[in-house]
């Protein structure tokens, strides 16, 4: 599952329930930054483990790298918080993780599922700070043996 611009305490006094429904059902969760305080990410780890990546609201608090790159069940992951603007962001995003399937990040609180060439990028969008947006989302990720089966936002709101 990913998440991205949750703004505790501000936004996210406690998880809110559709989240809830997701996370219970959560293998992994992915935040993409913008958590604002650890006591978010504590309240994730409760449903399944936790990977973050630094947002540029979040406090000293916030334990988490600037970026993140992992290997889930083969597919090599990149995560960001900020990918810059959307115009040239497939090629920068290919150029900073040469190596990456899927690259998660957050920021623009747009959700953007979109693939070329073999890179997807994913923006699951903010469950709590919709901005501009019909509704607050998230992204539900099914990963099987080195390929992403599924990627979906969904709304949450």
């Amino acid at each position: 599952m990913a998440l991205a611009d949750t703004h505790g305490p501000r936004r996210w006094k406690s998880c809110p329930p559709a989240v809830a429904e997701h996370l219970r059902g959560a293998d992994l969760i992915l935040h993409a930054g913008d958590v604002c305080t650890g006591a978010v990410l504590d309240e994730l780890a409760a449903y399944a483990p936790v990977h973050a990546v630094k947002g540029n609201n979040d406090g000293p608090d916030v334990a988490a790298p600037e970026t993140l790159e992992l290997t889930l069940d083969g597919l090599h992951v990149a995560m960001i918080h900020d990918s810059g603007p959307a115009k040239g962001r497939w090629l920068r995003m290919r150029r900073r993780f040469p190596e990456a399937d899927l690259v998660i990040f957050g920021h623009s609180h747009i959700p953007l599922n979109h693939e070329e060439q073999n890179l997807r990028l994913f923006n699951p969008g903010s469950p709590t700070d919709r901005r501009r947006q019909p509704h607050g989302t998230l992204g539900l990720l099914d990963i099987s043996t080195g390929h992403l089966v599924a990627a979906h936002i969904v709304p949450v709101t």
